[in-house]
């Protein structure tokens, strides 16, 4: 039995971060997969590129990476690429689509949003047909597959549904969570690459890590956007319709 932490979503909070990184090897897990939006929102979008690419076996592309990544008019785009850098852009701009494995005989695949766009919002109460649909593949995928198990970010609500047979899941958000004020990802265990049936375990984690500092480093950073930021980390709640995850 091997253990995979899925880690996504950490939007430049680099305390939410190393509280995670420190929980996940303090369990003695070394392989991390993470489900993109690595920058964007916070202040420390460059730390926390060079964390995942440090700790991190497989990285996907998410929507505020595909938006960063991309030259832009836009004044916050415009603060976090001089924040980042090139070589973390260029980074950013080679990032996949999807990850995708067996494991103890069920076929996972994992991605930012939707197995179809980094953009299309799911969230755990939307139509039954709608979620079941992430199980689906599409040209953006490796496998012309079902999958048995999907797994996502991007809506920052930790969930796991049981949906015709098949598991659907969201690990939540490491650095903006939405649903507790606590950073959330989630511990797979099961035969890594085995298509033989054997057990699979999926365990949710919340970690508690210093919000202040957090926000203190927003607050010194000067970045766009900072009272919206601050209110979503103390309190959990979404800033409001219009605005990106």
């Amino acid at each position: 039995m091997e253990k995979i932490a899925i880690i996504s979503d950490i939007h430049g909070n680099v305390p939410a971060l190393e509280a995670v990184l420190a929980d996940i090897h303090g369990r003695n897990i070394t392989r991390i997969f993470c489900l993109g939006d690595i920058v964007g929102k916070g202040p420390s979008s460059d730390l926390a590129v060079d964390l995942v690419k440090k700790h991190c076996e497989e990285v996907v592309m998410g929507n505020w990476d595909e938006f960063i990544g991309r030259p832009s008019e836009i004044a916050v785009v415009q603060w976090h690429r001089e924040l980042l850098g090139q070589d973390r852009l260029n980074y950013l701009n080679s990032l996949p689509f999807s990850i995708e494995f067996w494991m103890s005989g069920k076929f996972i695949r994992l991605f930012h949003a939707s197995p179809r766009s980094l953009n299309e919002r799911v969230q755990p109460w939307d139509d039954y047909e709608q979620r079941l649909s992430l199980f689906l593949s599409s040209g953006l995928c490796k496998e012309p597959i079902m999958a048995d198990i999907a797994g996502y970010g991007d809506v920052h609500n930790a969930y796991l549904q049981h949906l015709d047979g098949r598991t659907l899941l969201n690990v939540g958000s490491v650095g903006n969570p939405l649903d507790l004020t606590q950073a959330s990802y989630l511990v797979m265990e099961g035969r890594y690459q085995d298509r033989a049936m054997a057990p699979l375990n999926l365990q949710f984690v919340r970690v508690p890590y210093d919000i202040e500092l957090a926000v203190q480093q927003a607050q010194e950073s000067h970045m766009p956007d900072l009272e919206p930021y601050i209110k979503e980390l103390r309190t959990a709640e979404y800033r409001g319709k219009g605005v990106d995850h």
